[in-house]
């Protein structure tokens, strides 16, 4: 699966959000910014995140994915 195509299945179903995808060889790492993520602990942000690529992980299309970030904008801005 190619960067851009994770990175429009992601924003299509996470509202707002914003993602940056680094692939190497199989390994996937994730930037999502969204304000969904507001008032949301870590393993739940993670969840969501994860949740939206569960097709591909159960079809193989996805290996793994060895670290998911996640902000809400104003966290993202501080990072900046």
């Amino acid at each position: 699966m190619q960067a851009e195509q994770i990175k429009a299945l992601i924003e299509s179903q996470i509202p707002d959000s914003q993602v940056q995808v680094g692939i190497n060889g199989s390994h996937i790492d994730l930037v999502v910014v969204s304000p969904v993520f507001a008032g949301l602990t870590p393993v739940k942000k993670q969840q969501l995140v994860l949740g939206t690529l569960a097709q591909q992980f159960a079809d193989g299309t996805i290996h793994a994915v060895d670290f998911v970030k996640t902000f809400t904008p104003e966290q993202w801005q501080q990072q900046q």
